[in-house]
C-alpha cells in the first residue's frame, strides 16, 4: 500500500526514472523534498524567487520524467517551433524562466548589498546554526522582537535584521536560514545573498540544539558550511540551547542535583576542548543563563567597538 518512496540522497534523472518504473510509485529524492519544504515556508518575494529558481534548476534535467506527454511529438501551427519536440519547447520555457529569475535575484542582491553597505559602520552579529535549533527564539529574547519562530524545519528563510542595545552599545543582529547536511547545491547558489550576511558579520553566534541526539554531527555540518563560506575563523560564541529539554530527556528523578551539575560541567568542558570556542549552556525558551550569554556577547561587541570607535570607549 505504499504510494511514495523518499530517498535520503539526490538521485540522477535516470535513477529517478528507473526506480519509478520498477516500483511504480511516486519517487522523491532529498533535494526534491527539501525544495518542497522551502516552497511552503517562503513568505517574502525574495525567498519565493530564490526557491522558485532552485526548483527550476532542479527540474530542468528531469523534465522527461515529470510529464509523459513530453515524449510525444505534436504537429500543428502554434504547437511548437520548426522541428522542435514538445520536450524541447518546455526546456526552452524553463531556461527562459531561470534566466528571468536570475535577473530578478541580481536586482534584489544589489538592493541587499546597498543596505549592508549602509550598515557597514555598525557592529554586525549573525545567528547561525542547523535548522530548528532555536535561532529565531533566541533573537526574540535578545531583541525583544516578534520574529516568527516555530518548532519545525526552515521556519526562517529570510534574513531578519534587528537593532539590539546591550549596556548602551547598539549592534545589528541577523537571523539567517538554518543549515542542513547535504544541502542541495541549487539552494546554496540561490541563497547566496542570505549567506553573504554571515560572510560580512563581525561576530557569529553559533546556536546548537544540545538536546538533539546528533547535535555534534549538526555542529560539524554548520562548521563545514562556514568553512566553505570563508567564515569559520570569525569570532564565535557557541550557544548550546535547549538545556532544559536536555535535562528532561536525559535525566530522571533518581539523579540528584549535584550529579546533574557534574554531568553538565563535564559535557561543557569536553565540548570546549573539542570545538575551541567560548561556549554557554542556555534555554532561550525559559531564559536560563541568558544573562551570562548577554555578558559574553557584550564583551565581544565591545572589543569591536574599541577598535572601530576608540574615542567612544570611555562612554561605555
Amino acid at each position: 500500500n505504499v504510494d511514495m518512496v523518499i530517498f535520503d540522497d539526490e538521485l540522477t534523472p535516470s535513477q529517478l526514472r528507473n526506480i519509478e518504473k520498477i516500483l511504480e510509485v511516486k519517487i522523491l529524492d532529498r533535494s526534491n523534498l527539501i525544495l518542497d519544504i522551502f516552497a511552503t515556508r517562503a513568505q517574502t518575494a525574495h525567498a519565493r524567487t530564490q526557491v522558485e529558481l532552485a526548483q527550476m534548476q532542479y527540474m530542468l534535467p528531469r523534465l522527461r520524467g515529470l510529464w509523459t506527454h513530453l515524449e510525444r511529438q505534436r504537429g500543428g501551427i502554434g504547437m511548437r517551433g520548426p522541428g522542435e519536440k514538445e520536450i524541447e519547447t518546455d526546456r526552452r520555457i524553463v531556461r527562459d524562466k531561470i534566466s528571468l529569475l536570475k535577473k530578478q535575484l541580481e536586482k534584489i542582491d544589489q538592493q541587499n548589498t546597498t543596505q549592508r553597505k549602509q550598515r557597514s559602520r555598525q557592529v554586525r552579529v549573525s545567528l547561525v546554526g542547523y535548522t530548528n535549533v532555536g535561532k529565531s527564539t533566541l533573537m526574540n529574547v535578545l531583541s525583544k522582537s516578534d520574529v516568527f519562530a516555530e518548532d519545525k524545519l526552515f521556519a526562517t528563510l529570510d534574513t531578519t535584521v534587528r537593532k539590539v542595545v546591550l549596556n548602551r552599545m547598539p549592534f545589528l543582529l541577523s537571523d539567517t536560514v538554518g543549515f542542513i547536511r547535504k544541502l542541495p547545491h541549487h539552494l546554496v547558489e540561490s541563497f547566496k545573498s542570505t549567506l553573504d550576511e554571515v560572510r560580512e558579520s563581525d561576530v557569529l553566534i553559533h546556536v546548537v540544539d544540545i538536546a538533539h541526539p546528533y547535535f555534534e554531527d549538526q555542529l560539524r555540518t554548520v562548521n563545514d558550511t562556514l568553512k566553505e563560506l570563508g567564515a569559520l575563523e570569525k569570532p564565535t560564541i557557541l550557544v548550546f540551547n535547549k538545556i532544559d529539554l536536555y535535562r528532561e530527556r536525559y535525566f530522571d528523578d533518581l539523579v540528584d542535583e549535584a550529579t546533574k551539575l557534574e554531568i553538565v560541567s563535564e559535557l561543557k568542558s569536553r565540548l570546549k576542548n573539542e570545538f575551541d570556542h567560548v561556549n554557554v549552556f542556555i534555554s532561550a525558551k525559559t531564559k536560563e543563563n541568558v544573562d551570562d550569554f548577554r555578558d559574553m556577547l557584550e564583551k565581544k561587541v565591545k572589543e569591536f567597538y574599541a577598535v572601530r570607535y576608540p574615542h567612544q570607549v570611555k562612554h561605555w
